[in-house]
């Protein structure tokens, strides 16, 4: 069942700049929703990203994040049709997908029968309601994160453990789940392989949580 906590004050949180460290951070422009967003999280955290589509900047970037909400079938179009494709399988550095942006990290997706970059082995599927009704598609609103796995991402998260989901595709449980999240059914919330993350929720809008995992992500090592 969907939690609501939209409306609870011990969420609200002032957050300070935590990132001192000067580094090029790359978000990538595929005509996605919701980039601006991820950007005012990092400059919260002091750290300015550049919206880029330009091969060159993603790959010599410190960190790039892959973010949006959107369409998978445009987007993979978009991707594909300047090399983005290819480049973000080459990356070396840490690489974080945010909702959209894990989906298309997967292998395919059931939103209009599109192949997906690969990085990770699910796949991507709509959800479908609930037959009591009470769980909508899309499931919009704050849930909790389960059956977590070690990991550097989620170093030292606070005791509330809920994100912001907005979305009506989610991927499957499998090989680099690192989190999980119900809503109708069990899916995955946080994945990794290599230096790649993704994580289904929206952290730039996951108030202490949220702020926590940009945090950790930009503090990965560098491969």
């Amino acid at each position: 069942m969907e939690a609501n906590w939209t409306a609870n004050p011990q969420l609200a949180v002032q957050i300070v700049p935590t990132c001192k460290k000067s580094m090029k951070v790359a978000l990538i422009k595929y005509n996605a929703g919701n980039v601006q967003s991820v950007s005012y999280a990092l400059e919260r955290l002091g750290v300015e990203a550049e919206l880029t589509d330009d091969p060159d900047k993603i790959s010599t970037a410190d960190r790039v994040i892959f973010p949006g909400q959107g369409e998978a079938s445009s987007a993979m179009a978009y991707l594909k049709e300047r090399n983005l494709d290819q480049v973000i399988r080459d990356v070396k550095q840490p690489f974080l997908g945010v909702c959209l942006g894990l989906q298309l990290l997967c292998t395919h997706s059931e939103e209009n029968n599109t192949p997906c970059l690969g990085i990770f082995p699910q796949l991507v599927k709509r959800f479908i309601p609930s037959e009591s009704g009470q769980e909508k598609v899309p499931h919009v609103g704050w849930n909790s994160i389960e059956n977590l796995v070690g990991n550097p991402l989620l170093k030292d998260l606070p005791d509330a453990k809920h994100l912001y989901y907005v979305h009506s595709y989610y991927a499957t449980l499998g090989e680099g789940t690192l989190a999980t999240t119900h809503y109708i059914q069990d899916f995955t919330a946080i994945l990794h392989r290599a230096n790649y993350w993704a994580i289904q929720a929206h952290p730039e809008k996951s108030s202490t949580l949220g702020e926590k995992l940009l945090e950790n992500f930009l503090a990965l090592p560098s491969t």
